[in-house]
């Protein structure tokens, strides 16, 4: 039987599909058949899902980009990317920043207690949405980020919304960051373009590009069911808390967690917190909070 696993120890919340039974196991019956004509046992499988912030490793800088070269076989099959997803990369990856919470968050490296994971701007007051599961894998210790450019800041936590798995923080005004906008509620549409951007794997600025695959998709992350964003674009360790933008550069959604088949990595299918409810979330919380 396939251990839920996911990659490595679990990070945040699990995430178990209503379709599936409810210790998490689902299967299916491949339409392939043994020699005889008999068909296949039935294939158990595990969707494991952990809410991908990383907890160990420490952050490197860096956009991931291809090696091949421009006379490549890859960059002869390759399809060229769409100008406005270029853009929209070059908007968002300023205003996302990397989220280290716990005992090693003031320390340089990660600790056992500690975890990382993304952020970004929402405002010109340096309010920064993340996930609440990061914060909760640091067990209340200090929180600090570190913004595109290597700088560190003590953040403050402005309040944490853990059913929503959401938490506000704050920075100081030096830090400068440039706000994200946010696209209006109930405008993301099934097959548009979007690019996940984070720190997967303590990789700082990375961008990732898919689709949207669905719209309120009911998932179960930890005790609560949420309406998600499901994508395909790559979703892994450390993308937690960071923004799904669309082709505009506005934030669709918040990256929260990814599927798993018996623990692998990412096999295509990310969820994200739509950004209706992001939205009416950290208003609640900094109007709270201040």
């Amino acid at each position: 039987m396939a251990v839920q696993t996911g990659l490595g120890e679990p990070r945040g919340p699990w995430f178990i599909s209503p379709e599936l039974d409810p210790d998490g196991r689902g299967w299916w019956d491949p339409p392939e058949r043994e020699p005889g004509g008999r068909r296949s046992g039935r294939l158990l499988a595990v969707l494991g899902v952990v809410a991908v912030s990383a907890v160990s490793g420490a952050l490197a800088g860096g956009v991931v980009a291809s090696r091949d070269g421009a006379g490549g076989p890859a960059a002869a099959s390759a399809a060229p990317v769409p100008a406005e997803l270029v853009t929209a990369a070059e908007r968002t990856v300023p205003g996302v920043v990397s989220v280290l919470a716990g005992g090693g968050a003031t320390g340089g490296s990660t600790t056992s207690g500690s975890a990382t994971g993304s952020g970004f701007a929402v405002d010109d007051q340096q309010h920064l949405i993340t996930n609440d599961h990061i914060l909760a894998k640091g067990g209340g210790g200090p929180v600090t980020v570190e913004l595109p450019d290597g700088r560190r800041f003590a953040a403050e936590v402005i309040g944490r919304e853990p059913r929503s798995d959401l938490a506000v923080l704050k920075v100081p005004a030096s830090a400068g960051l440039t706000p994200l906008p946010l696209a209006k509620p109930g405008a993301t549409r099934v097959g548009e373009p979007v690019l996940a951007v984070g720190s997967p794997l303590g990789l700082a600025g990375t961008v990732t590009a898919g689709i949207v695959s669905a719209l309120d998709r009911q998932v179960r992350l930890g005790n609560n069911q949420h309406s998600a964003v499901q994508t395909d674009a790559s979703i892994n360790p450390g993308n937690s808390g960071g923004p799904l933008v669309n082709a505009r550069g506005e934030v669709v959604g918040v990256n929260t967690a990814i599927a798993t088949i018996d623990g692998n990595g990412s096999i295509g299918i990310g969820f994200a917190i739509p950004i209706d409810q992001v939205q009416q979330t950290a208003d609640t919380i900094i109007g709270k909070g201040g």
